[in-house]
């Protein structure tokens, strides 16, 4: 499982450098733009030269309207800006189809620009408060529309989190359409270090947290601290171990 960290910031992004040991993919988004906020092109380019060259960079285009054109030249600005993750969050398609053409734009427009880029196709948990797409139709969007990874987040940032929404049996199902696809499947939204043996046993391929490796717990108020990511990860481990351990014995 990889751990895809969230600064808002380049100041924060200087910490996550000090804890690329124990990150995988450094996301830049803008959370007081939204779940998946888009930040500006100059930060994506501050951030990108700021964390290690081998640690790749994700950029969220934002909670996007079902406007093809426009979210497709957004995400071409993402990775012109040096973002090698490239996730959609499908906010404004209230179906199936209009997240295909949302996602078929981005793939294109991206892949175009940087073949070996990958795009992630990113729905919200808790779609039935904002009457987006159902969570359980991004594996198809994305499959259908050429994209690399699936994603789940939370559209409303109110303490509510993943599970409250999608349970884990419903996570587990999303996690194997998209494995059935040949996707990444990425779960997040206020994802605590409790939450790591679920899963990890459902087999999920990236977990992105912010507020869980941020002061407090705050994602807005509090900072990511480089011991958060490294405490983090060490959980991340341990449940990797115990989970690989355990399939042995069974095996």
């Amino acid at each position: 499982m990889l751990l895809l960290i969230s600064p808002d910031s380049v100041e924060e992004a200087v910490d996550c450098s000090k804890a690329a040991e124990h990150l995988d993919i450094v996301d830049v988004k803008k959370p007081d733009e939204g779940s998946l906020g888009a930040n500006f092109p100059w930060v994506i380019r501050e951030i990108r030269d700021t964390v290690p060259a081998g640690t790749p960079v994700s950029a969220t285009v934002g909670d996007v309207p079902y406007k093809p054109g426009t979210v497709a030249q957004a995400a071409l600005g993402a990775v012109v800006s040096g973002a090698t993750y490239i996730k959609v969050g499908l906010y404004g398609c209230t179906t199936p189809d209009q997240g295909i053409d949302v996602m078929r734009a981005v793939v294109r427009a991206v892949k175009d620009y940087r073949p070996e880029a990958l795009v992630v196709a990113s729905g919200y948990a808790d779609a039935h408060r904002v009457g987006c797409v159902n969570p359980l139709a991004l594996p198809d969007i994305a499959a259908r529309s050429g994209a690399d990874a699936a994603m789940l987040d939370t559209a409303v940032k109110d303490g509510t989190r993943l599970f409250d929404h999608v349970p884990p049996d419903m996570c587990a199902e999303f996690v194997g359409l998209a494995h059935a696809a040949g996707l990444l499947a990425a779960l997040a939204g206020s994802v605590k270090q409790a939450d790591l043996a679920t899963l990890t046993r459902i087999g999920t391929d990236i977990v992105g947290v912010r507020g869980a490796v941020c002061e407090g717990g705050d994602r807005n108020a509090g900072r990511i601290r480089p011991h958060l990511v490294a405490a983090f990860r060490a959980e991340m481990d341990r449940h990797a171990r115990e989970h690989a351990a355990g399939v042995t014995v069974a095996g």
